[in-house]
């Protein structure tokens, strides 16, 4: 993801946001959400997750080579 972007995006994203930004549909954001190792941060009645904390999960969750 273009660091423009990521620093375009607000801190806090909510479930369409999510969405937009892995270019998922919103079901697919909540299936995300829903997940246990998702940093998932809940809001009143929303799940929504934190910039730096879904950055750091997807650091985590990419195949990366192994050397």
């Amino acid at each position: 993801m273009p660091r423009e972007l990521l620093e375009a995006l607000p801190d806090v994203l909510d479930a369409g946001q999510l969405a937009e930004v892995l270019h998922l549909s919103r079901s697919g954001a909540y299936n995300l959400l829903n997940k246990p190792d998702f940093p998932t941060l809940h809001v009143g009645g929303k799940k929504m997750v934190v910039k730096q904390a879904l950055i750091e999960w997807m650091h985590r969750n990419t195949n990366a080579p192994k050397n």
